[in-house]
C-alpha cells in the first residue's frame, strides 16, 4: 500500500479493564480510555503533515467518542467524520461479556477446536479472525490517501495482517495498544 494509516484503537472500557471479551457489544469508555483518547490526539496533532486527511471510525460508541476525544484534542471539528459498519470488532458470539477463564469454564468443549486452528475458530454466534480479515479488507482496498481510522484491538490485528502478509498464528500474537498511534507504512509499523 502506497498511502499511510495512523491507526487507532480506542481507549479503554471497563471490559477492557477486567478482560471481558467485549466483540460487538457497546460498551463505552472509561475515564483511563478518554485520557488515552484525547493523548492519541495530542500525538496526531504533533506527528501529521496536514490534517487534510479522511478520518473513519467504526460506529461503535466506543470507538466514536475515541474519535470525537482525539479530534477534539486536534481542534477539529469533534463530529466531522464517516463510519462503516466493516471497522466493527469482531464478534465473539456467546463468548462476549465473559472472562477467559469463565469461556474455559463454560465451554470447555470447544477448547481442543479452538487450539487447533484459533485463527479459524469461531465462537458460536460469533466469527473468526479469518472472517474479520475479509471484512476488513474491503476497506483497506478502498484506501486511496493518508488516512485515519479508529476502530478495534481485533480490526487492528486484521489490517496489520493484510498489509504486512502475516499467517494467521502472527496475526493473532500482534499487540493491540489503546495508548498508542500505530502508523503503517511501506509495511511497517511505527508507535507515534
Amino acid at each position: 500500500m502506497k498511502h499511510t494509516i495512523y491507526f487507532v484503537r480506542h481507549g479503554q472500557t471497563d471490559w477492557n479493564h477486567v478482560g471481558r471479551f467485549q466483540g460487538q457489544k457497546d460498551i463505552p469508555l472509561n475515564d483511563t480510555g478518554r485520557d488515552q483518547a484525547r493523548r492519541n490526539g495530542r500525538a496526531l496533532k504533533d506527528h501529521l503533515p496536514s490534517f487534510d486527511l479522511p478520518f473513519l471510525a467504526s460506529p461503535m460508541s466506543r470507538t466514536s467518542e475515541t474519535m470525537e476525544l482525539l479530534r477534539g484534542e486536534m481542534g477539529l471539528p469533534p463530529t466531522d467524520y464517516a463510519t462503516d459498519d466493516r471497522l466493527k470488532e469482531i464478534g465473539f458470539g456467546k463468548f462476549e461479556g465473559l472472562t477467559a477463564a469463565e469461556i474455559d469454564e463454560q465451554h470447555a468443549d470447544l477448547e481442543s477446536e479452538r487450539r487447533r486452528d484459533k485463527f479459524h475458530f469461531a465462537p458460536p454466534e460469533g466469527e473468526s479472525y479469518a472472517m474479520l480479515t475479509e471484512r476488513v479488507r474491503g476497506v483497506i482496498e478502498a484506501i486511496d490517501r493518508d488516512i485515519v481510522i479508529v476502530s478495534h484491538g481485533g480490526v487492528s490485528r486484521a489490517v496489520r495482517g493484510i498489509l504486512q502478509n502475516l499467517s494467521g498464528d502472527e496475526v493473532l500474537a500482534l499487540p493491540t495498544p489503546q495508548d498508542q498511534v500505530m502508523k503503517l507504512v511501506d509495511g511497517r509499523v511505527l508507535l507515534v
